[in-house]
């Protein structure tokens, strides 16, 4: 199954806004994983992929910011069922 999250031109500020955002509530997701769990590899992975995501959406912030006045973002998600 896929559905379409973002598909559009947007200008610079916005899409800025939009992929914060969206990095926003992926960091605060692990962060509360953090706090619900005990074991330190677990927290130690979670601290990783939230540095990760810091480190992405600053070089996204930089990469926008020399693309001119328009971004375009098509961002899909795939899911499908492990058994």
């Amino acid at each position: 199954m896929n559905i379409q999250l973002i598909q559009g031109e947007f200008n610079t500020k916005d899409a800025i806004h939009i992929i914060t955002q969206i990095i926003h509530v992926k960091v605060k997701y692990h962060e509360n994983q953090i706090g619900s769990t005990s074991s330190e590899e677990d927290i130690k992975f979670r601290e990783t992929k939230i540095k990760r995501l810091q480190k992405d959406l600053f070089e996204i912030r930089a990469f926008a910011e020399q693309c001119g006045t328009k971004i375009n973002i098509q961002s899909e998600i795939h899911l499908s069922c492990q058994l």
